[in-house]
């Protein structure tokens, strides 16, 4: 399966649906099917606690395809995260990527979770190891990065610079607004 995350390919299967394909998606250790099956359940609201037993069953039956998008824990705000994203598009192609960072903050009242947003003209991926290996390190992400949220990104990898810029500081203020604990955007 190859559609994209915000395309929520099953958002018309129904609830008894979902659980067949993922049962069968556990089976056949097919990890594209079974992230989206989650990830259906997740922008319909569904439990935190099921939510994460089902990572945890795809993780360990079908790791390897499961696709780059799918984040490794639960995020209460990803929904939003998702909403807020689909409103900014980019105007050609480019070699700039604007990500997402999922942040730690366990000493923190509220959400345990919070996001950094950036841009680089590496890929999200490559630009978290950076990140963590102290190389243009911005301190929240060098100290408390968790993993890169792709899925709400797919569509502003490889945008100008100058679109990627604009993007960068105004999702950071709409993720803001959406209730979502923000750093960098700048």
């Amino acid at each position: 399966m190859t559609s994209r995350p915000g395309q929520r390919p099953f958002r018309l299967k129904s609830g008894d649906e979902l659980k067949t394909l993922f049962r069968r998606a556990l089976a056949d250790a097919d990890g594209a099917t079974g992230a989206h099956c989650i990830h259906e359940r997740w922008m319909r609201g569904d439990f935190a606690a099921p939510i994460e037993a089902n990572l945890e069953l795809l993780w360990k039956s079908a790791g390897p395809s499961i696709p780059d998008w799918l984040p490794m824990r639960y995020i209460s705000w990803l929904p939003a995260a998702y909403e807020v994203a689909a409103q900014f598009t980019a105007k050609g192609r480019g070699r700039t990527n604007v990500y997402l960072v999922l942040l730690d903050f366990p000493d923190r009242r509220g959400d345990d979770h919070g996001v950094y947003v950036g841009m680089s003209r590496y890929s999200p991926a490559q630009r978290f190891d950076q990140h963590k290996a102290g190389i243009r390190a911005a301190g929240c992400v060098l100290k408390r990065g968790l993993e890169v949220l792709m899925g709400p990104m797919l569509h502003l990898q490889k945008i100008p610079r100058g679109e990627a810029v604009r993007i960068e500081a105004q999702l950071a203020g709409a993720l803001g607004d959406a209730g979502i604990r923000v750093e960098g955007g700048h």
